[in-house]
């Protein structure tokens, strides 16, 4: 176990868990970064947006207000389904390019 691991740094570990490009690797280190960005952006408005539906979720069920509970609900679940599509937007941009092949 030893002799596996004395080569290995945290710079291997790094770069395994490190997002593949694929196709778009010959886009600039900028671009990245900006899209990098913008879908950290993203996952934050949209993880807020989960929260303020909690919020909505509980002051209906402290209220008995339904509306309020449903509209908590609602937000809570197109909140989660967001937060999956901006996360797998590089596979699923990938994958779409490979079928355009």
């Amino acid at each position: 176990m030893v002799v596996l691991a004395a080569d290995g740094g945290i710079g291997g570990l790094l770069s395994g868990i490190s997002p593949d490009w694929n196709v778009f690797g010959a886009v600039g280190t900028k671009a990245r970064i900006i899209v990098g960005v913008v879908m950290a952006g993203a996952i934050l408005f949209l993880l807020g947006s989960a929260v303020v539906g909690a919020v909505h979720i509980r002051v209906g069920n402290q209220q008995h207000n339904t509306m309020e509970t449903k509209k908590g609900q609602t937000m809570v679940a197109s909140s989660l389904l967001g937060l999956f599509a901006v996360a797998s937007m590089a596979t699923l941009f990938t994958i779409v390019y490979g079928f355009g092949i």
